[in-house]
């Protein structure tokens, strides 16, 4: 029952894939949707694909999911990003984790 609440691993996924982003995507790429459509489509594929791996190692219980979602948000939103494009790219990696 212990290891339920553990979500050590997943905070720790949460935060290694929000450092992803800020460095593929500085918040002026990130508020920028139109002129950098094909690099953003590209770093969400690479967040798609290291969300699979990590699911294929990890079994997550809605708990984790939610320490998992709330540590990507929170970081991204520390480092100075949109809040718009912040709940956007929340959105799509906890539907992707949610999988």
């Amino acid at each position: 029952m212990i290891s339920w609440f553990s979500a050590k691993e997943a905070k720790e996924f949460g935060l290694q894939l929000a450092e992803f982003v800020v460095a593929q995507m500085p918040t002026e790429l990130a508020a920028k949707k139109d002129k950098t459509f094909k690099k953003r489509i590209k770093i969400l594929q690479q967040l798609e694909q290291k969300i699979h791996n990590f699911r294929l190692e990890h079994r997550l219980n809605i708990y984790k999911k939610a320490q998992f979602g709330n540590v990507f948000k929170w970081h991204l939103l520390e480092q100075g990003f949109d809040k718009d494009v912040v709940e956007e790219l929340t959105n799509i990696v906890m539907k992707e984790i949610g999988k």
